[in-house]
């Protein structure tokens, strides 16, 4: 009777998820395969089955094959790491208000495989306009770039007034420091990193100099949020501050991008 009910699981659970292979499936996990098995099984079948089990904020995220870094930042949960989606490249000298970009720091080519070989992106990831960071594959699913109240709303879990997240310009120290990267900043300005943000100083490309620009000196990560048709706000970290900058730039510039969970 055992192999006979292991047998019939077996039989069940390959129909339902097309697994390879099956040495008898404990769905109850009570160390035994048997009736209440089936029960188990039968109470899922025809609807979403539980395979993997749910997703808990600080685990990785995996996205287009890379497994991403999370961290639980107040009652939002941020990706730790800047985003690395690269469906092409595009040279530092070419922008648009019109069409997505996709940069790679120091990278002056147009071979994806090439770029994605370069340190600045996989320790900075891409540079994106803001076009690119509204793209719908940029993200996971169930993620999104966020905006300018969600990162205010970060700010505030991290010790900002709510005065001062609404207000523009350097202000909130010392968010800042809770969000730099403990490494990589220039002339001794590294962070605390004590909220995990893990902030990066991976520099920006500019749009009047149409050049990569403040490797190690600048983090630059955009919102979706527009401020008018031409710009978008976006917030800043800097090698000799422990405030965090709110501002707004125009499209064209490339920044890196950060997801949030929805």
């Amino acid at each position: 009777m055992r192999y006979l009910l292991t047998s019939l699981l077996c039989f069940l659970t390959l129909s339902l998820t097309a697994q390879d292979d099956c040495q008898g499936p404990d769905f109850n996990n009570d160390g035994v395969i048997g009736a209440a098995d089936i029960i188990v099984f039968l109470t899922y079948y025809g609807n979403e089955w539980p395979l993997a089990p749910a997703f808990v904020c600080g685990e990785t995220i995996a996205h287009q094959d890379y497994p991403y870094s999370t961290v639980e930042i107040g009652d939002q949960c941020w990706f730790a790491e800047n985003c690395r989606y690269l469906p092409e490249v595009s040279p530092s000298d070419e922008d648009s208000d019109t069409a997505p970009k996709y940069y790679v720091y120091g990278y002056s080519g147009i071979d994806i495989e090439e770029a994605t070989t370069t340190l600045n992106y996989e320790t900075y990831g891409v540079l994106y306009n803001w076009l690119a960071i509204i793209t719908e594959n940029i993200c996971p699913s169930g993620w999104h770039i966020p905006l300018d109240s969600e990162w205010q709303t970060m700010e505030i879990s991290l010790g900002m007034s709510e005065s001062e997240a609404s207000s523009t310009s350097f202000r909130g120290a010392p968010v800042g420091d809770y969000m730099k990267s403990t490494s990589g900043w220039n002339s001794d300005g590294n962070g605390s990193n004590a909220s995990g943000f893990n902030g990066l100083p991976g520099g920006f490309r500019g749009d009047w100099s149409k050049d990569f620009e403040g490797l190690g000196i600048y983090g630059y990560w955009w919102s979706s949020s527009e401020d008018n048709v031409q710009a978008s706000w976006y917030r800043l970290l800097y090698k000799q501050s422990d405030d965090v900058y709110r501002g707004s730039y125009w499209n064209e510039g490339g920044f890196s991008a950060r997801c949030v969970r929805d």
